[in-house]
């Protein structure tokens, strides 16, 4: 179970630091109209980093 919790983790930490990328070059081309999803999408990101790091935890 937590093997597949970890990759599952994993994967949304990958998933969400490509849409902050795309969002930092939405942001330089001006095509970027609201842009809190950036600190949005940071805050995400360091959410799940944080769930994963707990999960380690726990398997250790």
């Amino acid at each position: 179970m937590s093997e597949n919790t970890i990759t599952k983790l994993e994967k949304k930490i990958l998933d969400k630091s490509k849409s902050l990328f795309e969002l930092r070059m939405k942001l330089v081309s001006n095509d970027l109209k609201d842009t809190s999803k950036i600190s949005k999408t940071k805050r995400e990101i360091a959410r799940l980093k944080t769930e994963l790091g707990n999960t380690r935890k726990q398997n250790v």
